[in-house]
């Protein structure tokens, strides 16, 4: 079975897109901006304050179908410079802690130039 979800108090999506998709035993939650879902705007700063906000928002988006980060087992992350990988990586451990999960790490261009980080995963959906 497969559920399309969109939890209450995350940014809503700028596209054709559900912010998590539930496929069996896993969740696929779309890349996620630096949206503050308070004023659904974006939020750009330096890399570190994007990446904070990213990962909150895999945080309440996951959270809100019944999973959390330590279930993460995939992450991907684009940066638009990849010297900014150092702050973005002292960021994302603060989230992942012990519970590192695989990952990609990518340079890229943004369709926001401004834009610095964005990051999807795929986590493993708890029985409950």
């Amino acid at each position: 079975m497969i559920e399309r979800l969109s939890p209450p108090g995350v940014p809503i999506p700028r596209g054709p897109y559900s912010p998590a998709v539930c496929a069996g035993d896993f969740i696929f939650v779309a890349g996620q901006g630096p949206i503050d879902p308070a004023t659904d705007t974006m939020s750009l700063g330096d890399v570190k304050h994007e990446t904070r906000l990213v990962c909150q928002n895999l945080q309440r988006i996951l959270e809100g179908v019944g999973s959390s980060l330590a279930d993460v087992v995939k992450c991907s992350v684009f940066l638009a410079d990849g010297a900014d990988f150092h702050g973005m990586n002292e960021v994302y451990a603060e989230f992942f802690g012990a519970d590192k999960p695989a990952r990609t790490t990518v340079a890229c261009r943004f369709s926001v130039p401004e834009m610095k980080v964005e990051i999807d995963c795929v986590a493993y959906r708890p029985k409950v």
